[in-house]
């Protein structure tokens, strides 16, 4: 019985226990090197197996392969997370110890809870459009900008802090995690963009509003400022400005910008280096009418933005973080706040561009818009 290739992409990803506790019970599998060679060659039978589901197919998109090997990765996160927290036993001990022992970090776990419940389900999902003929390039650049991020603040953190010292052959996976996002990222960028019908007079209308006159992109504009500050100031305070008021939130607000495993101090500089400038475009696209591509790069920053901010976060108050490095007790309600306010300006502005894409139209010339049509 052929199955659907959503289905056929959900049961590939539900063998990942079964196999990952099936080698942490077999001595011989858990050299580190031979973890390597068994992950590479699960992930391109998962990929054979996924083109089998689509063979009757006259033609299947490319990222349906890429959708179908994260999903089953999304699960092992998943089972990581919860053998971590207790919750199961007996699956990933192995892999820990002999092949990415910066899981069992707080970064690590709540990288994988990201990882294995919304990457996951976002997955799914794409997959099922993707079958069914319905559009998903929107969701796939909100998972390319998460997993591009997720990547990046990993594979740094991993060489400049604590763990760089004793690489393992597992690391080197992770090139695969990142460089698939990002070719996904730019084969969904060459794709037409998922517009709304408007007409041309509307456009034209929308486009000549100032600021002051919607107050909707007013306060997004707003929050935005606020969130340049801020993503200055922590790129200040990583970097060691010796400013007094620098030295005493690090110390009395956010200490685990100063843990040594390197994933903080990582976040902080790519919301400085990245986030910062795009943040900064987000302002001039809602002053400026026509500006298309924010309707791309707005979800693009709100995947990154949340996923950082969720692990740094999460990470600030886990429990495998040393206590001395968590958020103060006193301090815990303002820091967890500010750190939520700075995570929910990048999704609430794309779901505005998203719900709302009159003022990002392209101006069309006058005799199109008497017409009151948008060719």
């Amino acid at each position: 019985m052929d199955f659907p290739p959503e289905i056929s992409v959900f049961i590939l990803s539900l063998t990942a226990p079964f196999i990952l506790y099936t080698i942490n019970n077999v001595s011989f599998l858990q050299d580190s090197q031979v973890i390597l060679a068994i992950g590479i060659a699960v992930l391109t039978t998962i990929f054979l197996l996924a083109n089998l589901s689509v063979k009757s197919k006259t033609s299947t998109d490319p990222l349906f392969y890429v959708f179908a090997v994260f999903s089953f990765t999304s699960v092992v996160s998943i089972t990581s997370a919860l053998q971590h927290h207790g919750f199961i036993k007996g699956f990933m001990d192995f892999y820990i110890s002999k092949g990415e022992p910066y899981l069992n970090t707080a970064h690590g776990i709540m990288m994988s809870y990201w990882d294995g419940v919304l990457h996951y389900g976002l997955l799914l999902i794409m997959v099922h459009r993707m079958t069914a003929g319905k559009p998903f390039r929107s969701l796939a650049l909100v998972w390319a900008g998460s997993m591009i991020a997720s990547q990046i603040v990993l594979i740094t953190g991993i060489v400049v802090g604590k763990y760089g010292k004793n690489l393992l052959p597992a690391f080197w996976r992770n090139g695969f995690s990142l460089v698939l996002p990002i070719w996904a990222a730019t084969k969904l960028f060459n794709r037409p963009r998922e517009l709304s019908i408007i007409p041309a007079d509307k456009v034209e209308v929308e486009q000549k509003k100032t600021l002051l006159s919607r107050p909707t992109d007013l306060l997004l504009t707003l929050g935005l400022v606020g969130s340049i500050i801020f993503t200055a100031f922590r790129g200040f305070v990583v970097l060691e400005c010796s400013l007094d008021f620098c030295f005493t939130y690090i110390f009395q607000y956010e200490p685990y910008m100063k843990d040594s495993v390197g994933f903080p101090k990582v976040t902080m500089l790519v919301f400085f280096f990245y986030v910062l400038p795009l943040l900064a475009a987000c302002v001039y696209g809602l002053h400026a009418p026509g500006c298309t591509w924010m309707l791309d790069w707005t979800l693009v920053l709100a995947g990154a933005v949340a996923q950082m901010q969720w692990t740094h976060l999460g990470s600030s108050v886990h429990s495998r973080t040393p206590f001395t490095y968590r958020i103060p007790k006193d301090e815990w309600r303002q820091v967890v706040t500010l750190n939520l306010l700075y995570a929910a300006v990048p999704v609430l502005l794309a779901v505005r561009c998203y719900m709302d894409q009159t003022f990002f139209m392209k101006s069309v010339p006058q005799e199109q818009a008497s017409n009151g049509k948008k060719n």
